[in-house]
């Protein structure tokens, strides 16, 4: 009892933690921690609200969740009588769970196809250009910059994006791209549009996501600045913002006119880093929250 009792409290925690962090102040600051806590409070949600229900559940197993659901599966006789409380809380805890694994597994399939499709789609209407080496080269006069992300990443850029920018402008732009690629930001935001999947009413939800979405871009934007000026990389999303950009393919990553200023401002007008010991407590946080779920699913309290 005592088990579920605590991984429910951390449940509402968790949502809670999320409904506050939407409004958190600090993330353009720091946009890999921020995705980092982001990542910890969704994993340590999904699997303290199913975990708490399966705790309840597997009680008269006097064990733990896992535990208690191995002898579930092998037909173990439990040391006290089934009642339909516990019955209801198993069928609630096992339905949720499955949800939640099918969802992604769902997203990610379609991810997969979609790009695969994309691949296919890109040999018949795309070209190599010399001027941009492994780069592949879409004949559309809209501008438009993307990768396609996976083990056979591509970087697509369009003719009219070459003729909208400058050549300063396309290093940046090509960067920002290869960031999403070396990085793998598609599988930072999988799991958030699962759970979108799984809980389209929720405004909760719906704001990670958009944030998630904004971080990574972020995220992308700073380690393009590594390798390029700023402000080239900030003019070439303001070109990309005014010019009509085309909406980028679905399952890949790529410029896009959202929160174009937001981005911009911090390109040209950087803001100071997070302290040392802010980094540190929300990591601690990160980390509490990630370990301490999984060990209540072993352990009973």
């Amino acid at each position: 009892m005592i088990t579920a009792a605590v991984l429910t409290s951390l449940a509402l925690a968790c949502a809670v933690g999320s409904w506050r962090f939407t409004t958190a102040g600090w993330t353009s600051r720091a946009p890999r921690l921020a995705i980092i806590v982001w990542q910890s409070l969704g994993v340590s949600w999904g699997l303290a609200t199913t975990g708490a229900m399966l705790a309840f559940a597997v009680q008269p197993y006097g064990a733990g969740v896992l535990p208690g659901l191995i002898a579930f599966g092998r037909g173990e006789t439990p040391a006290q009588a089934w009642d339909p409380l516990h019955v209801l809380a198993l069928i609630a805890g096992l339905t949720a769970l499955a949800v939640l694994v099918a969802v992604l597994l769902t997203a990610g399939v379609q991810a997969l196809r979609a790009r695969r499709r994309h691949r296919m789609l890109l040999a018949l209407i795309s070209h190599d250009n010399p001027s941009v080496p492994g780069v592949r080269v879409l004949a559309h006069p809209s501008a438009a910059a993307y990768c396609v992300p996976g083990l056979r990443s591509q970087v697509v850029v369009s003719e009219g994006a070459l003729k909208l920018l400058s050549e300063d402008e396309l290093t940046a732009v090509l960067a920002h791209e290869a960031a999403h690629v070396r990085e793998r930001h598609d599988l930072v935001l999988l799991p958030f549009a699962a759970l979108r999947r799984a809980l389209p009413w929720s405004k909760v939800v719906a704001d990670a996501q958009a944030q998630v979405e904004l971080l990574v871009e972020m995220a992308a934007d700073d380690r393009a600045r590594r390798y390029c000026s700023p402000r080239r990389l900030a003019t070439a999303l303001l070109r990309f913002g005014t010019a009509g950009a085309m909406p980028t393919p679905h399952g890949m990553l790529g410029v896009h006119a959202q929160h174009v200023m937001a981005r911009v401002d911090r390109l040209i007008k950087p803001a100071p880093e997070l302290a040392a010991s802010v980094r540190y407590g929300w990591i601690a946080l990160s980390v509490t929250l990630l370990t301490s779920v999984p060990f209540l699913w072993v352990i009973q309290l």
